[in-house]
């Protein structure tokens, strides 16, 4: 029986534990047939020294949605996932409240992946427009 929807965030959120997305307090919130969303907060922790949010925050947002994306239509057990570029146009700065990262996919090839991840703020508007892109690579049973 597959697992739900709420037991799959559940996961990929456990997973998250001890790991950078863990220290800017990132989570899955959504997915769906070719996107998946995150959050993360706006805090004094992710801002520049001016009090704005960091684009290596906004970065690190943007390239744990689009992994997330990658691993979650990729059979992970016979390919392994791994970024290869990732670029970033910032658009407006953020103060306070949360960021929300939503990736999809432009091309969805068999080796070579390129996302589209959108990082918004409360209001919809556009902070950041990111491209991502990844490489599946086949497992070695060695």
């Amino acid at each position: 029986m597959p697992l739900s929807k709420e037991a799959v965030i559940r996961e990929a959120n456990r997973i998250c534990k001890n790991t950078l997305m863990e220290t800017l307090n990132i989570e899955v919130i959504d997915y769906g047939e070719d996107f998946i969303i995150g959050r993360m907060p706006v805090t004094p922790k992710v801002h520049q020294p001016d009090g704005v949010l960091h684009g290596g925050a906004t970065l690190a947002l943007a390239e744990s949605m689009g992994s997330f994306a990658t691993h979650f239509f990729t059979d992970i057990e016979r390919y392994f996932v791994r970024g290869i570029e990732l670029s970033a146009n910032h658009l407006k700065s953020v103060r306070e409240g949360y960021v929300y990262a939503r990736a999809s996919f432009v091309h969805k090839g068999r080796s070579t992946q390129l996302l589209q991840i959108r990082v918004t703020d409360n209001q919809d508007n556009l902070i950041s427009l990111c491209k991502l892109t990844t490489i599946s690579l086949p497992r070695t049973t060695e």
